[in-house]
């Protein structure tokens, strides 16, 4: 696999400072077409024992940054050539870090539970699958024949995460599993570990009272991270990127104002509501490889938003009625807050009254439910925005394309609803 020291594309340039992000459809022939590219650096490579293969799979690495002082690592483009791994690779966020991986120039490995779920992905064209189930630590751990054969791997991505957020689940898979996956690396040799985190973590680090499981599970696998970065000669280190909010998660209202319905937000008091700075799926995905080769946030939280400022709901809400060409006065329903404190009551007494755990889980959901609608999931410093596409741009695309149903990042709406939303749009253009 060609390690590309620069990649142009036609169509955008170069990426600067910024990660080349753009709309899904155009993203995804990007994504597909060669690469033009300037191995200028190539000789140079040579010259330090790296080069675009990732070694002999004996464990030989290309340094973090493999041009030293004679060129920072570039973000959105830069690749050392070592060999990369991705588990949690069939999420939302793991199927775009396997395409970005390998549209860099990276070896490419993807961790699935079940590999036939992968093969007729077209964001995993270029990378190989490899069926595996971390949840099983002492598969993961078996010396020649576990997770990772030594040498192998030189840096893994994890974008592993519970989809319900349960107590449960966020313990199986954001604590335990992902840390059978970093001792895994460790042990078979690889340097970096870079996890998929999340910037609400902060609430467990300050103990707030409504602090979520899922957020205590990342903060305690964080806590393991540290340590297994501690341990040792400074051979292994790990990046936390926690990133605000996906535009998948800001969406769902879509079909609901196309239909002509109110966007609902969640009132806080005072004409206040939620703000965010979300970011792209290609933004946050080229932001999670930039950190094979930068060190920038070695050892360290990055916590990551899109380019905009912060949007609040309402906002959010007037730019749907705007990019769908409703008429008139956006329409917003404003839903008193302190709903979610009835709801969450209920279930929870009816839960430890019965010792259910059905109803301890739909607890929790609810308090995840009120954490986001009360909670600003905003970064304002420079360092802590990143790509180009803004929330505007997703909400023209999808209004024009639709999108697909999420039930894990879908609030509002119902599969159905996206279908028929996706059927008028291709009668239009019919």
């Amino acid at each position: 696999m060609r390690c590309t020291a620069l990649v142009l594309l036609p169509s955008l340039g170069t990426a600067g400072a910024f990660a080349p992000s753009v709309p899904p459809s155009v993203a995804s022939r990007a994504a597909s077409r060669p690469s033009t590219s300037l191995n200028i650096f190539g000789d140079l490579l040579k010259s330090f024992g790296g080069g675009g293969g990732g070694g002999d799979g004996g464990g030989s690495k290309a340094p973090a940054n493999p041009f030293g002082k004679f060129a920072p690592p570039v973000p959105g483009e830069s690749c050392t050539g070592e060999k990369i791994t991705v588990v949690g690779s069939t999420g939302y966020i793991g199927k775009a870090v396997v395409r970005e991986s390998v549209r860099r120039g990276y070896p490419t490995v993807a961790v699935l539970r079940d590999a036939s779920k992968g093969t007729n992905e077209e964001k995993f064209a270029g990378a190989e699958l490899k069926e595996f189930d971390v949840t099983d630590r002492d598969a993961c751990m078996k010396n020649g024949g576990g997770l990772f054969e030594p040498g192998s791997v030189d840096v893994v991505v994890s974008c592993l995460a519970s989809r319900t957020g349960s107590k449960k689940d966020s313990y199986a898979i954001d604590y335990r599993a992902t840390l059978n996956v970093a001792e895994a690396a460790k042990a078979a040799g690889a340097r970096r570990f870079v996890l998929l985190s999340a910037y609400c973590v902060k609430s467990a680090e300050r103990k707030d009272p409504y602090a979520l499981q899922f957020q205590y599970a990342k903060m305690e696998l964080e806590g393991k991270l540290r340590e297994l970065s501690a341990d040792g000669d400074g051979k292994f280190d790990h990046v936390s990127v926690r990133p605000t909010a996906f535009f998948k998660s800001v969406s769902g209202q879509l079909e609901v104002v196309n239909g002509g319905n109110p966007f609902v937000y969640f009132d806080l008091g005072d004409g206040k509501c939620a703000t965010c700075n979300p970011i792209s799926e290609p933004d946050l995905a080229a932001a999670l490889i930039d950190c094979v080769a930068s060190d920038d946030h070695r050892n360290a939280v990055w916590n990551l938003g899109g380019p905009d400022d912060g949007l609040s709901m309402i906002q959010q809400g007037e730019m749907l009625h705007e990019v769908l060409g409703k008429e008139g006065p956006p329409k917003l329903l404003g839903v008193p807050i302190g709903i979610f404190d009835v709801i969450i009551d209920g279930l929870q007494w009816v839960g430890d009254t019965f010792k259910s755990e059905w109803f301890e889980d739909a607890a929790e959901f609810g308090r995840i439910g009120k954490y986001y609608a009360v909670e600003d999931m905003l970064t304002t410093e420079p360092s802590e925005k990143y790509g180009r596409t803004t929330l505007r741009e997703h909400y023209a695309y999808i209004a024009e394309n639709g999108q697909e149903y999420d039930p894990y990042t879908t609030v509002f709406g119902s599969a159905d609803a996206k279908k028929e939303f996706k059927k008028e749009k291709e009668l239009v253009e019919a």
